[in-house]
């Protein structure tokens, strides 16, 4: 199967709403958080996540899909699986979880023996349960209608989550995004939805007080395969606990051709 080559624009959009979702997680600032990407795709938002210095595992159901994050090589680790059938991960393993434009196909039925309701909650339950107590997940989701977005975040109240819906740009038949917040311990008050001149007073803000532009700076000014950029994926993958051949003097060197 050859997938369609992903446009700048449509990159760009995962990307605004990767952030978006980030901030609503409310994680703690200064520290690296392990979190779960439902629907994670071809990794887009995993290199978003990575940039800001959090480790992540990316779970979907399309092995073309996984396929191409690996060609990509992301950092995440890669899981297939529907997330219709529960995310298979031991209680409390992560730190927060994020989706981007996959939790409303839980509500199709593929098959006479998919009923939405009772995926949905297998879901919820299963995401529940494999999040920290007092976490946070943010679904971002395109809901056919009310009664689709009710259905969802029924299934999600039953599970146990609290919290609501969150709408950007309510005004605005492009901008328009659902983000589903979900907390897992006490309920907290919901965020509120950005407006366009929200936007535009958060862009210039995030220009001059981003902590960690200077670091996202100096990853995009590395050349691909350079010894730089080979040393410092070597050490992300020593921090995430993988098996690392040592550095020696020869390490990132370019090869002479064989003949």
């Amino acid at each position: 199967m050859v997938l369609p080559k992903t446009s700048s624009r449509m990159i760009d959009i995962q990307t605004k709403m990767t952030e978006r979702a980030l901030e609503l997680l409310c994680l703690p600032e200064g520290q690296p958080s392990y979190l779960l990407d439902i629907g994670c795709g071809s990794g887009l938002s995993g290199d978003y996540i990575s940039e800001e210095g959090h480790y992540w595992v990316g779970i979907d159901i399309s092995p073309a899909m996984l396929d191409a994050a690996l060609d990509r090589d992301t950092e995440g680790d890669l899981l297939l699986g529907d997330m219709g059938q529960g995310v298979p991960f031991r209680p409390g393993s992560f730190d927060g979880c994020i989706s981007i434009s996959a939790v409303q196909w839980l509500c199709n039925a593929n098959k006479k023996s998919d009923v939405p309701a009772r995926r949905l909650y297998c879901f919820f339950s299963s995401l529940y349960s494999a999040l920290v107590r007092g976490a946070r997940a943010v679904l971002q989701l395109y809901p056919e209608n009310s009664e689709q977005l009710e259905l969802i975040t029924t299934q999600a109240t039953r599970a146990g989550f609290t919290g609501g819906v969150v709408v950007d740009f309510p005004n605005s038949a492009k901008a328009k995004k659902f983000y589903l917040c979900l907390f897992s311990g006490p309920s907290t008050s919901l965020p509120k939805g950005l407006t366009e001149s929200q936007d535009a007073d958060q862009a210039s803000e995030s220009t001059f007080t981003s902590e960690r532009a200077p670091h996202k700076k100096a990853r995009r000014d590395l050349v691909k395969k350079s010894r730089e950029w080979v040393l410092e994926k070597k050490e992300r993958r020593r921090r995430q606990g993988k098996e690392v051949r040592p550095d020696t003097q020869y390490t990132g060197r370019k090869r002479k051709p064989r003949f």
